[in-house]
């Protein structure tokens, strides 16, 4: 069996009810006005979801857990009062992000949340949904893919998470204007996911569905994966504080199916 065919084992995760889904807020000191627009989301999903996931890049960077419960700053710890508050009152599950992949088990006993693997099968009232943040199919921009495969390595992150907070955030701030001053020279399509990489993920899963954010490009998007028919749903980012019109959203998953909401 080739390894596009071979079979790839998913953690499974059972949310039936109305489940809603967000990615990409990218909440920090520098987006007031999404924070504002983001801390209503929660308290609605609160009222009206079953369940609500994060699908990564909460937070626009994340230096490490120690960030947001021994001082954090106060933009900070109005978001981390205001998530609690969701957990306490529905399943809160955070994904993990090219933004805060450090995002640990601490800071998901502090809020009372579950932490998601970075692939996992969501078994939904309708269906099974083949969930990530979506980075990993970004397989055309080879820097990043060499960078995530790096900062994910369990001692390369110990290493960083020894280091004094301070210290982190300077490396996390240089790492982050490297990385913008990059991006303006790349092409657009290659910071978007490979269709090739997609297409091997369907295949590896044998799932019809799939969601993911990351390329704040929102929609739905049709193909055919050897004869099946295959539908991708991309989440909308969110950015109420840079340009108009203001960027959001979520998706929402019930018995009657799928539905993406727009800001």
């Amino acid at each position: 069996m080739s390894s596009s065919k071979k079979q790839r084992s998913l953690n499974k995760i059972a949310l039936p009810g109305t489940v809603w889904l967000a990615s990409d807020i990218h909440l920090g000191p520098q987006a007031p006005n999404t924070q504002n627009a983001f801390h209503a989301f929660l308290e609605q999903a609160a009222r009206q979801a079953d369940a609500l996931v994060l699908c990564g890049d909460i937070f626009d960077a994340w230096v490490g857990d120690d960030m947001a419960i021994d001082a954090p700053p106060p933009w900070l710890a109005a978001s981390i009062e205001k998530l609690r508050q969701t957990a306490s009152a529905i399943p809160l599950w955070l994904g993990r992000g090219n933004r805060d992949f450090l995002i640990g088990p601490r800071l998901a006993q502090h809020l009372g949340a579950h932490l998601l693997p970075d692939a996992l099968c969501l078994q939904t009232d309708a269906g099974d949904i083949l969930l990530s943040h979506g980075d990993e199919y970004c397989i055309d921009d080879a820097g990043y893919q060499r960078f995530r495969r790096i900062v994910r390595t369990p001692w390369v992150q110990r290493l960083y998470l020894s280091l004094s907070l301070a210290r982190r955030t300077r490396i996390a701030d240089c790492a982050r204007r490297r990385s913008m001053a990059s991006n303006q020279r790349k092409a657009t399509e290659i910071m978007d996911v490979a269709q090739r990489s997609i297409e091997q993920a369907f295949r590896q899963t044998s799932l019809a569905l799939m969601v993911h954010g990351h390329t704040h490009r929102p929609g739905k998007h049709l193909l055919q994966v050897d004869g099946r028919a295959c539908t991708r749903y991309v989440l909308p980012d969110w950015d109420y504080d840079h340009g108009q019109p203001a960027r959001g959203g979520w998706m929402a998953i019930d018995r009657n199916g799928i539905t993406l909401h727009r800001a």
